[in-house]
C-alpha cells in the first residue's frame, strides 16, 4: 500500500549546525539527499525535513524567506507516544540549543514546543488513545 510522505522544507542559517542539532535530537541525516546547502533530516519512514541554506531554498521560491526568529512561519507538531516522551524529546532539544516554548496540558493532550536553531517553531505532542477512539 502506498504511503504518502511529507517533505517540510525549512530555510536554515548553518547547514551544519542543523544537522548537528537534529542529531542530538535522535534524528538520522540521509546522506543520500545531503549537500553543503541542504540537509535532509529523517523524522519518520514517511516524513522528511529538507533543511535548506538560505541561497539554495531561495532556488524554489520568488517570495521573500521569512524571518523566523521574528515571524511565524508554519507550526511543525509531531506526535509522540506518551507524555514522558514529549519531555525527553524538548528537554533534548533545549539541552542542544533550542529554546523552550509553550507547555500545554490538557489532560488527555499534552504537548511542549521548541524554537529550533533557526526560529523555527517545533510542537511534540501526545494524545491519550482512549479519547482519539471515542
Amino acid at each position: 500500500m502506498y504511503q504518502q510522505m511529507i517533505f517540510v522544507n525549512l530555510a536554515v542559517n548553518d547547514v551544519d549546525s542543523t544537522k548537528k542539532f537534529f542529531t542530538e535530537l535522535g534524528y538520522t541525516i540521509n546522506p543520500q539527499f545531503t549537500t553543503d546547502d541542504c540537509a535532509c533530516v529523517v523524522i519518520s519512514d514517511t516524513i522528511v525535513a529538507m533543511m535548506l541554506g538560505k541561497k539554495r531554498y531561495q532556488d524554489f521560491t520568488d517570495k521573500q524567506i521569512a524571518d523566523s526568529r521574528s515571524t511565524s512561519e508554519a507550526l511543525l507538531c509531531l506526535s509522540a507516544e506518551s507524555r514522558e516522551k514529549v519531555d525527553e524529546l524538548v528537554d533534548k532539544a533545549v539541552a542542544a540549543g533550542a529554546t523552550a516554548g509553550r507547555t500545554q496540558d490538557y489532560g488527555m493532550m499534552y504537548g511542549r514546543s521548541f524554537d529550533d536553531l533557526d526560529g523555527h517553531t517545533w510542537e511534540i505532542m501526545w494524545m491519550d488513545p482512549t479519547a482519539v477512539e471515542g
